[in-house]
């Protein structure tokens, strides 16, 4: 055998240009928030509501008492970056430290889901399928990559959905790989619940 008889040129794997940085967005990206609105987001509990919470300076922040939101849009197989933030003065222990969360994908209205954690953790234990990097009370994060409060962290996050049959009957499960701040913290991981259903993804 020739070494060409092995060449495969075809199909051609589409062109995107990366961004100068990490943090900036390919060119075939879906922008989620620009800094200047959440006309990508619906709350929760309502989609047929915007999102409630307050945007300010280039980046959103919790609003609690308008609940969750999620993503206008529908997704099933995704890579999702996001930025976050645990205010830099902050009181509390365990899980009273800036929780929040990233829904991977929705189960029902208003915050069911699988969620990756995001919490301070820094210097706050907590147990251990429940800390930053976690899939919420499914999987401990392979190590803690957690920057001091008040510091900008990034998760990046790939998620493939699961596939079903006509009648319902899982062919495949979801699974996720998670980098904190640029560390692998969830590889490859199998989510261990399953709902034939649409996928969101929210926070």
């Amino acid at each position: 055998m020739e070494p060409k008889d092995t060449e495969v040129w075809e199909p051609k794997p589409a062109k995107v240009q990366p961004g100068p940085t990490p943090q900036n967005a390919p060119s075939d990206a879906i922008i989620l928030f620009d800094g200047k609105n959440l006309d990508e987001w619906v709350s929760s509990s309502d989609t047929t509501k915007p999102a409630g919470w307050t945007v300010a300076n280039d980046y959103f922040t919790v609003n609690k008492g308008t609940g969750n939101i999620q993503t206008r849009r529908l997704f099933t197989d995704y890579q999702l970056h996001i930025e976050w933030r645990i205010p830099e003065v902050i009181n509390g222990s365990g899980q009273s430290r800036g929780n929040s969360g990233v829904f991977l994908a929705l189960t029902g209205k208003g915050g069911d889901g699988y969620e990756i954690q995001v919490l301070d953790n820094y210097e706050n234990e907590t147990y251990v399928n429940g800390q930053a990097g976690s899939i919420y009370k499914q999987a401990i994060p392979l190590v803690n990559a957690c920057s001091e409060p008040g510091t900008w962290q990034t998760y990046d996050i790939i998620w493939t959905a699961p596939r079903f049959e006509a009648n319902g009957k899982l062919l495949s499960p979801a699974r996720v790989t998670a980098i904190h701040n640029g560390v692998l913290v969830q590889n490859n991981t199998e989510i261990k619940a399953y709902h034939a259903i649409h996928w969101s993804a929210t926070l």
